[in-house]
Protein backbone atom coordinates (compact mmCIF):
# COMPACT_ATOMS: atom_id res chain seq x y z
CA UNK A 1 0.00 0.00 0.00
CA UNK A 2 1.22 3.51 -0.84
CA UNK A 3 2.13 5.33 2.42
CA UNK A 4 0.70 8.57 0.98
CA UNK A 5 -2.71 6.94 0.55
CA UNK A 6 -4.63 6.63 3.80
CA UNK A 7 -6.25 3.29 4.55
CA UNK A 8 -9.96 3.29 3.75
CA UNK A 9 -12.04 1.27 6.21
CA UNK A 10 -14.44 -1.35 4.91
CA UNK A 11 -18.04 -0.19 5.21
CA UNK A 12 -21.01 -2.47 4.69
CA UNK A 13 -23.54 -1.43 2.01
CA UNK A 14 -26.21 -1.25 4.73
CA UNK A 15 -24.11 1.32 6.61
CA UNK A 16 -23.58 3.30 3.41
CA UNK A 17 -27.30 3.48 2.71
CA UNK A 18 -27.98 4.71 6.24
CA UNK A 19 -25.37 7.43 5.70
CA UNK A 20 -26.88 8.41 2.34
CA UNK A 21 -30.40 8.52 3.80
CA UNK A 22 -29.27 10.72 6.69
CA UNK A 23 -27.42 13.08 4.36
CA UNK A 24 -30.34 13.36 1.92
CA UNK A 25 -32.82 13.94 4.76
CA UNK A 26 -30.59 16.63 6.32
CA UNK A 27 -30.04 18.42 3.02
CA UNK A 28 -33.70 18.22 1.98
CA UNK A 29 -34.90 19.53 5.34
CA UNK A 30 -32.59 22.52 5.01
CA UNK A 31 -34.68 23.89 2.12
CA UNK A 32 -37.46 26.01 3.61
CA UNK A 33 -38.32 28.56 0.91
CA UNK A 34 -41.98 28.34 -0.05
CA UNK A 35 -42.83 25.98 2.82
CA UNK A 36 -43.17 23.09 0.36
CA UNK A 37 -43.36 19.39 1.11
CA UNK A 38 -40.60 17.21 -0.27
CA UNK A 39 -43.02 15.89 -2.88
CA UNK A 40 -43.97 19.39 -4.03
CA UNK A 41 -40.32 20.42 -4.15
CA UNK A 42 -39.46 17.31 -6.19
CA UNK A 43 -42.23 18.07 -8.71
CA UNK A 44 -41.08 21.68 -9.10
CA UNK A 45 -37.50 20.56 -9.55
CA UNK A 46 -38.43 17.95 -12.15
CA UNK A 47 -40.57 20.41 -14.14
CA UNK A 48 -37.79 22.99 -13.97
CA UNK A 49 -35.18 20.53 -15.23
CA UNK A 50 -37.22 18.55 -17.74
CA UNK A 51 -39.89 21.01 -18.88
CA UNK A 52 -43.66 20.62 -19.22
CA UNK A 53 -45.08 17.17 -18.57
CA UNK A 54 -48.42 15.38 -18.72
CA UNK A 55 -49.91 14.79 -15.31
CA UNK A 56 -49.93 11.01 -15.78
CA UNK A 57 -46.25 11.02 -16.76
CA UNK A 58 -45.43 13.28 -13.81
CA UNK A 59 -47.23 10.93 -11.41
CA UNK A 60 -45.37 7.93 -12.84
CA UNK A 61 -41.99 9.68 -12.68
CA UNK A 62 -42.55 10.73 -9.05
CA UNK A 63 -43.96 7.37 -7.97
CA UNK A 64 -47.35 8.84 -7.07
CA UNK A 65 -50.90 7.92 -7.95
CA UNK A 66 -52.65 10.11 -10.49
CA UNK A 67 -55.25 11.33 -7.93
CA UNK A 68 -52.48 12.31 -5.48
CA UNK A 69 -50.52 14.06 -8.24
CA UNK A 70 -53.68 15.90 -9.33
CA UNK A 71 -54.16 17.19 -5.78
CA UNK A 72 -50.52 18.22 -5.50
CA UNK A 73 -50.56 20.01 -8.86
CA UNK A 74 -53.79 21.80 -7.87
CA UNK A 75 -52.10 23.07 -4.66
CA UNK A 76 -49.03 24.17 -6.62
CA UNK A 77 -51.26 25.85 -9.17
CA UNK A 78 -53.11 27.81 -6.46
CA UNK A 79 -49.72 29.00 -5.18
CA UNK A 80 -48.80 30.15 -8.73
CA UNK A 81 -45.88 27.72 -8.86
CA UNK A 82 -47.18 25.67 -11.82
CA UNK A 83 -49.83 26.07 -14.50
CA UNK A 84 -51.70 23.73 -16.77
CA UNK A 85 -51.53 24.34 -20.50
CA UNK A 86 -52.91 22.64 -23.59
CA UNK A 87 -50.69 20.02 -25.16
CA UNK A 88 -50.08 21.33 -28.68
CA UNK A 89 -49.29 17.83 -29.94
CA UNK A 90 -52.61 16.46 -28.60
CA UNK A 91 -55.50 18.91 -28.26
CA UNK A 92 -57.14 16.74 -25.60
CA UNK A 93 -54.02 16.57 -23.44
CA UNK A 94 -52.93 18.92 -20.68
CA UNK A 95 -49.37 19.68 -19.69
CA UNK A 96 -48.14 20.90 -16.32
CA UNK A 97 -45.38 23.51 -16.48
CA UNK A 98 -43.51 25.46 -13.85
CA UNK A 99 -44.12 29.22 -13.64
CA UNK A 100 -41.44 31.88 -13.22
CA UNK A 101 -42.39 32.02 -9.53
CA UNK A 102 -42.03 28.25 -9.30
CA UNK A 103 -38.63 28.38 -10.98
CA UNK A 104 -37.46 31.01 -8.48
CA UNK A 105 -38.73 29.02 -5.49
CA UNK A 106 -37.05 25.90 -6.88
CA UNK A 107 -33.79 27.82 -7.46
CA UNK A 108 -33.83 29.16 -3.90
CA UNK A 109 -34.52 25.73 -2.45
CA UNK A 110 -31.66 24.23 -4.47
CA UNK A 111 -29.35 27.00 -3.19
CA UNK A 112 -30.42 26.22 0.39
CA UNK A 113 -29.71 22.52 -0.11
CA UNK A 114 -26.34 23.27 -1.75
CA UNK A 115 -25.41 25.53 1.17
CA UNK A 116 -26.34 22.81 3.69
CA UNK A 117 -24.27 20.23 1.80
CA UNK A 118 -21.38 22.68 1.59
CA UNK A 119 -21.46 23.13 5.37
CA UNK A 120 -21.35 19.37 5.87
CA UNK A 121 -18.45 18.95 3.47
CA UNK A 122 -16.55 21.80 5.17
CA UNK A 123 -16.58 19.79 8.41
CA UNK A 124 -14.61 16.98 6.76
CA UNK A 125 -10.86 16.59 6.50
CA UNK A 126 -9.27 17.59 3.19
CA UNK A 127 -8.91 13.97 2.00
CA UNK A 128 -12.55 13.30 2.90
CA UNK A 129 -13.63 16.44 1.04
CA UNK A 130 -11.75 15.28 -2.06
CA UNK A 131 -13.32 11.84 -1.79
CA UNK A 132 -16.83 13.31 -1.60
CA UNK A 133 -16.18 15.59 -4.57
CA UNK A 134 -15.12 12.56 -6.61
CA UNK A 135 -17.65 10.02 -5.31
CA UNK A 136 -20.89 12.03 -5.54
CA UNK A 137 -20.54 13.01 -9.22
CA UNK A 138 -19.43 9.43 -10.02
CA UNK A 139 -22.56 8.05 -8.35
CA UNK A 140 -24.71 10.60 -10.22
CA UNK A 141 -23.18 9.43 -13.52
CA UNK A 142 -23.85 5.80 -12.62
CA UNK A 143 -27.49 6.66 -11.87
CA UNK A 144 -27.83 8.58 -15.13
CA UNK A 145 -26.35 5.66 -17.06
CA UNK A 146 -29.05 3.38 -15.59
CA UNK A 147 -31.95 5.52 -16.82
CA UNK A 148 -33.94 3.66 -19.46
CA UNK A 149 -34.11 6.73 -21.71
CA UNK A 150 -30.39 7.53 -21.41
Amino acid sequence: MDPATPEVPEVAPEDLIVAVERMVRYVRQSAVTGGLSMAASAVLGRLGREGPCRLTDLARAEGATQPNMTQLVTRLERADLVRRTADRSDGRGVLVEVTDTGLEVSRQRRAERAHALGLLIAELSEPEQRAVRVALPALARAIEDRRPDA
